[in-house]
């Protein structure tokens, strides 16, 4: 997951990480597409703080190559437990 690389290039090993996919199909002239996937991400990541936990998400989400492959709308709730 690009969530855990980019965790672990700020020197932070996650000690858990939680993912949900909301995936939306819809039927276009081309037919069935995924067009939106929504992540609901929790992480459980020692010695992060917010600032470093939403660089790492952000970064994620732009850099994964999931996204890319899909070419589609991509938003995401993360959120770093305590």
């Amino acid at each position: 997951m690009a969530l855990s690389a980019q965790l672990s290039e700020a020197g932070l090993v996650p000690e858990k990480l939680e993912t949900a996919a909301a995936v939306t199909f819809e039927k276009l002239e081309a037919g069935w597409t995924v067009t939106k996937i929504h992540l609901d991400v929790k992480g459980k990541v020692p010695k992060a703080n917010t600032a470093a936990w939403e660089k790492a998400t952000a970064a994620a989400k732009t850099g994964c190559p999931i996204s890319r492959l899909l070419n589609a709308t991509i938003t995401m709730d993360a959120k770093l437990e305590g």
